[in-house]
């Protein structure tokens, strides 16, 4: 099989890893790729927001699968350029990818699918967001209605900071707050058929303790050892499967990964928010895991033959990733320094570049991914901490408290 992988960066990066780990692969390409993709996969330039590029690319390479990796150009219709070639495409079309490219979209659905998510309002304009935070009150959380690179949320006990997010985004949805933990599930499928990964969480906050802005991601881990037994399948027959069926009764089937972001609260599980695309970091880890080769698991998506694919096999013992991010991140992150320790197995590259004379630089905001696996949480753990520890890069910062709470047991279930 040839594969033609679409983004470049650290979520793209663990999917060119089990790609290329899969014996089906013959031959890997990424577009554009990063260093450290560069390993495994022969690098393209391409595009990534122009559907039309994406699909000669598909072409010219004689991909038997494209797997577009961001969201962007999911919602700028990417996956449809490609299918209308008549190659194989992991991702939805831009029409049911509107579960991720607009927030009122994500929730007109749910509430027409019966499926359990926070009450909300879409507002666009101040007396609307008014009216909303007095009447959910705090914490206020205010959610641009867009695409933002998953830092179009605020969560905070400020008024005044609610506003301002709500001004600078133009149009939001604003939800009453879920108080509970999260748990990301990312669910492979074909429209009809589904398969659920691994439940897996992550940190949005950039800070320990879950402090300061939120952020695309700052770690993650997997299994979860606090779970509540049977999480997964209540997940599939309450939310995804409504859901999938939903979008089918619209006309717009949705193929590709759906991405259940869920907090589990007092009243019982609540929807956050979809995304059509792998999140980022929980792919380093629940990749990491994954026994099944990748590639097969993908292209039987792809083609509508999900529900004839074997079960999922899972490796035993627990990952972990910590992202290592660059000075000034989120807000104003420094790129362009100088990057030693990084070219390791388990360190994933999600925002970097090579010189011509072979200098490895930061070129994002968050810069590389320490992820490693073991026997146990703490064990994984441990191995990601030291390759985190290996890696320089000045002014660089990373969260010290990755998986601490569910090893140390400290993570409760509402009652």
């Amino acid at each position: 099989m040839r594969v033609l992988l679409v983004g470049g960066g650290g979520r793209e990066h663990a999917l060119a890893l089990g790609l290329a780990a899969d014996p089906s692969v013959e031959a890997l390409v990424a577009a554009p790729g990063n260093p450290g993709i560069a390993a495994v996969a022969e690098l393209r330039d391409v595009a990534v927001g122009d559907p039309v590029a994406v699909a000669a690319l598909a072409v010219e390479t004689a991909a038997d699968l494209v797997v577009i990796g961001p969201e962007a150009p999911l919602v700028a219709g990417a996956a449809d350029a490609v299918r209308a070639k008549g190659v194989p495409v992991f991702g939805p079309s831009a029409e049911a990818a509107r579960l991720e490219g607009s927030k009122t979209f994500a929730k007109d659905v749910m509430t027409a699918a019966g499926v359990p998510t926070a009450r909300a309002y879409t507002c666009t304009g101040p007396a609307e967001v008014a009216r909303a935070l007095d009447e959910f009150g705090a914490p206020y959380v205010v959610k641009n209605d867009g695409l933002a690179a998953g830092k179009g949320v605020v969560v905070t006990d400020d008024r005044a900071r609610a506003l301002e997010h709500a001004a600078e985004c133009g149009r939001v949805v604003i939800e009453e707050y879920l108080a509970g933990p999260e748990v990301s599930l990312f669910v492979v499928t074909d429209g009809e058929a589904a398969v659920p990964l691994l439940p897996a969480q992550d940190f949005k906050r950039v800070g320990d303790g879950d402090s300061g802005p939120n952020t695309g991601g700052m770690g993650a881990y997997a299994p979860l050892p606090w779970a509540p037994p049977g999480l997964v399948d209540e997940v599939m027959r309450d939310v995804v499967h409504p859901t999938l069926a939903e979008l089918r009764r619209r006309g717009t089937p949705f193929a590709g990964l759906l991405y259940v972001g869920l907090a589990i609260t007092a009243a019982g599980l609540r929807v956050i928010e979809f995304n059509a695309r792998f999140g980022d970091p929980e792919t380093q880890v629940v990749l990491a895991l994954l026994e099944t080769p990748l590639a097969g698991l993908l292209h039987a998506a792809a083609t509508g033959t999900l529900a004839d694919h074997p079960p999922l096999r899972w490796r035993d013992g627990a990952a972990v990733t910590v992202v290592v991010a660059a000075e000034g991140y989120p807000a104003a992150p420094r790129t362009g320094d100088a990057i030693t320790g990084a070219d390791r197995p388990g360190v994933i590259h999600a925002g970097t570049r090579r010189d011509a004379d072979g200098t490895l630089r930061s070129a994002g905001g968050r810069v590389l991914c320490g992820t490693a696996t073991g026997p146990d949480l703490a064990a994984a753990r441990d191995a990601a901490y030291d390759l985190v520890r290996g890696i320089e890069l000045a002014g660089s910062h990373h969260r010290t408290d990755i998986a601490a709470a569910a090893i140390e047991d400290r993570i409760t279930l509402p009652a």
